[in-house]
């Protein structure tokens, strides 16, 4: 479909196939934290650092999308929960794929929680977002995690590895999904995928190099970039932080130059 592939361009790179996405969608689940309340500071950080596209509530385009500045791709995100819910794992949708076609998105995303007590309706609302993603020829990211009462690990390779199939299973595009610790085993996330997937950073990590290692580590076994949040916008400087790894997602380059990026 010409209309999804020229959408999937603005948020990977063409000629790479993998991308750098900061999501800055934290305000619904944990409120106005530090990083993501100058929006537009923020944005043009980032931007200028080399990412391709940054994930946002349809309620906040405005803040920072775009008019000024370095462009970047815009994925809408369609679904949310806080963290003050007695379930905060159950993720519900608050806007439409046509709504964010109207506010000029590139791509939607979605969170599915794999294992919930709520599992059921969200994957009911995967599929049914997933069809209407291919009507209109928008790319579609999946938040694929392993999370609820059987689940005690959620970076084990087989708890990731499944939820991360689902995706693709119903139709997504990208998945976004748990790094399990190691290249070996993460290589069984991409595999058994069948589409591009993408790490989550989750908590801001200790050190950069960590962070940078994590990266490198599973781009060699066919990782397809990044999705981070809190490690880019709550850096020292988001701008340098998404440089380093954008050099790193996109020309390979190695840990000790990408860490001279940052000082």
């Amino acid at each position: 479909m010409i209309g999804k592939k020229i959408r999937l361009e603005r948020i990977i790179n063409r000629d790479t196939k993998r991308t750098v996405i900061a999501p800055m969608d934290h305000g619904v689940s944990i409120g106005p934290i530090k990083g993501i309340i100058d929006m537009d500071k923020t944005i043009e950080s980032i931007s200028q650092g080399g990412a391709d596209a940054v994930l946002m509530h349809k309620g906040i385009v405005e803040q920072g999308h775009r008019g000024y500045g370095k462009d970047i791709g815009l994925i809408i995100h369609l679904s949310a929960s806080t963290s003050l819910s007695p379930d905060p794992n159950n993720k519900v949708l608050v806007t439409s794929v046509e709504k964010a076609i109207q506010l000029g998105a590139d791509a939607v995303s979605i969170h599915t929680n794999i294992g919930s007590e709520t599992e059921s309706d969200m994957l009911e609302e995967l599929g049914e977002v997933a069809e209407t993603c291919s009507y209109w020829g928008i790319p579609l990211l999946a938040m694929m995690y392993p999370r609820g009462q059987k689940v005690e690990n959620e970076h084990d390779v087989e708890m990731v590895k499944h939820a991360a199939r689902v995706g693709s299973e119903l139709g997504v595009d990208i998945v976004k999904t748990n790094y399990t610790g190691d290249p070996d085993s993460f290589k069984e996330v991409v595999e058994g995928a069948l589409v591009p997937v993408v790490i989550a950073g989750g908590p801001k990590v200790d050190t950069d190099e960590d962070l940078l290692n994590m990266v490198k580590d599973s781009l060699e076994v066919g990782g397809a970039g990044v999705a981070f949040g809190r490690n880019l916008f709550q850096a020292k400087n988001p701008g340098k932080i998404t440089k380093a790894i954008s050099e790193v997602v996109h020309h390979d380059m190695e840990i000790d130059e990408a860490l001279k990026i940052l000082k």
